[in-house]
């Protein structure tokens, strides 16, 4: 035997509970346009106590012209740094008062082009971004009027606004960390080769080396995708031909995947071979050994983000940030005194 349906509660019935009208029911609920008296506004109150009322969000929607959320589209959630940054959005868009919904592209192109369209039709009040390839779906966003942020590098003449640290510096950085050790063989683990990101990286590796006078290996850019798998896949064909001293690993989770795959031939870190990586996480000062990472200002990043999407006025905007090296024992520093707890 099914179950009757349950009525909706209406403000209709919300003025019936407070003895007042719809009106006042409404500037109760809204906080205006117009003052109500204490009295009544208590009563209204109760009422909606009572009897368990929610506003209905389409409703409000269509006669406010907003949704009060945001979409993040994202290549694969499973990586701790995007999860952090996720994390990090969704925080910051609570504080807004706005839902944020997200979409996980899985990896896939075509998914991500889904998820984007499913958002766009939700009539999300803006969108974050940041897409599983170099080719993202920007135009169909841009059709669509919403506001925009991507959380990535993006050619400048499509005029989308961005938020990013400078990826060529912070890779010389962690690179020239190497060299400052006195390592002279570095490789370099990095992205898909047309990846805007990937070459960043490969740029910063290639000036820091070119810069302290030693000439880059094309034999030693091993690229691969930014995974646990493709960091275990590239090592071990790295470990088929002559080891270099040290590895720049482009990615987090491409480093984990190196550990494992130096632990199988029995080779150590940083004894037989010096690592340092991008895009770390906590994780990365938990690990043994502890990483020597990139770290990106995820919360300081995530504010300006949704701050961003408040204050769109459609005029493209650009905001770079200052990363960190935080450094563990990978890169045959000393141990740190403790692993932080937080971006």
């Amino acid at each position: 035997m099914s179950k009757p349906l349950v009525r909706r509660v209406t403000r209709a019935d919300i003025a019936r509970e407070a003895g007042t009208s719809v009106a006042v029911v409404s500037y109760v609920i809204n906080n205006g346009p117009r003052p109500v008296a204490p009295a009544t506004r208590e009563r209204v109150l109760a009422a909606i106590k009572k009897t368990g009322y929610r506003p209905n969000g389409i409703a409000r929607a269509l006669a406010s012209g907003t949704t009060r959320t945001y979409g993040l589209v994202v290549p694969n959630i499973a990586n701790p740094f995007i999860s952090s940054m996720a994390h990090a959005l969704q925080q910051e868009a609570f504080a807004d008062g706005r839902v944020l919904l997200l979409g996980d592209a899985g990896d896939d192109r075509e998914r991500e082009r889904e998820l984007v369209n499913n958002l766009l039709h939700r009539q999300v009040d803006g969108l974050i971004y940041t897409s599983v390839d170099r080719h993202p779906w920007i135009e169909m966003i841009q059709a669509s009027g919403t506001p925009l942020v991507m959380l990535d590098r993006v050619a400048p003449e499509l005029q989308v606004s961005a938020i990013q640290v400078n990826e060529q510096r912070a890779a010389w950085q962690a690179t020239r960390h190497l060299i400052e050790h006195g390592y002279r063989e570095i490789a370099i683990i990095c992205g898909p080769l047309e990846m805007l990101n990937t070459q960043d990286r490969i740029s910063g590796w290639r000036q820091a080396l070119e810069e302290a006078g030693l000439t880059p290996d094309p034999a030693w850019i091993f690229a691969t995708d930014y995974t646990r798998q493709g960091g275990y896949d590239a090592a071990q064909r790295m470990l088929a031909g002559a080891l270099p001293r040290a590895l720049f690993a482009t990615n987090e989770q491409q480093a984990f995947g190196c550990l494992r795959a130096l632990a199988g031939h029995g080779l150590s870190v940083p004894d037989d071979l010096a690592l340092v990586c991008f895009n770390g996480t906590v994780e990365s000062a938990f690990n043994v050994p502890s990483l020597t990472a990139v770290r990106q200002p995820v919360i300081s990043m995530a504010r300006k983000a949704i701050e961003m999407l408040k204050q769109w006025d459609g005029e493209p905007e650009r905001c770079e940030f200052d990363f960190e090296l935080e450094i563990g024992e990978s890169c045959g520093c000393r141990p740190v005194a403790h692993a932080r707890k937080s971006n």
